[in-house]
């Protein structure tokens, strides 16, 4: 990723602006399969192009995408994800901020579902990145300032992997990642 240190979202119209859950479809879509036109993206989710280019120039507005000016011609533009760290605030305060961030936390881990559900569906139709594909559950025993550099060090391992889709090798696809480190609760623990 470009921006090497983490963005922790903590500014509460950030967090609005990308709780949005349409605005959260178009910033995967960039994520996943590069730049596009708020035309090309209306037509992919059947929105009105005049809300999609608004959705986009909210996501730019705080940082999220980009216009490609390498591509953008004229009237016609081209919209980027801005490849970064972006993280939830770990224990915000004022409700609201929780809020948003649950909200984003929540249609995350859906999102993350939605796919992992549509690729053990049907596995076969991947080929051979089925059978690349890993699945693992571990656990270990860490203390807080460990569980801590844990994830510093995942991210950075991950960050090392990242590629923009338009700068992706022959044959490449898009390759979902979903990490949990959280503490195992224990029995007894309120649900």
């Amino acid at each position: 990723m470009s921006n090497s240190r983490p963005r922790v979202l903590s500014d509460i119209d950030a967090l609005k602006a990308l709780a949005h859950p349409l605005r959260q479809e178009l910033l995967t879509r960039l994520q996943r399969y590069g730049p596009a036109t708020s035309a090309d993206l209306a037509a992919e989710f059947d929105e009105d192009r005049g809300a999609t280019s608004y959705h986009l120039r909210q996501l730019a507005r705080f940082g999220f995408v980009e216009e490609d000016t390498a591509r953008s011609s004229g009237r016609r533009k081209y919209w980027r994800a801005v490849p970064q760290d972006v993280r939830l605030p770990r224990h915000p305060t004022a409700p609201e901020t929780a809020a948003a961030a649950e909200e984003i936390g929540r249609q995350w881990m859906a999102g993350a579902d939605r796919d992992l559900t549509a690729y053990l569906s049907d596995r076969e139709a991947f080929g051979e990145f089925a059978a690349a594909a890993m699945h693992s559950f571990g656990s270990t025993t860490l203390t807080v300032e460990e569980l801590a550099q844990f994830g510093e060090e995942y991210i950075a391992f991950l960050s090392r992997w990242h590629r923009d889709p338009e700068q992706a090798s022959p044959g490449s696809r898009h390759i979902s990642v979903v990490f949990h480190a959280f503490p195992t609760p224990e029995r007894g623990d309120a649900p």
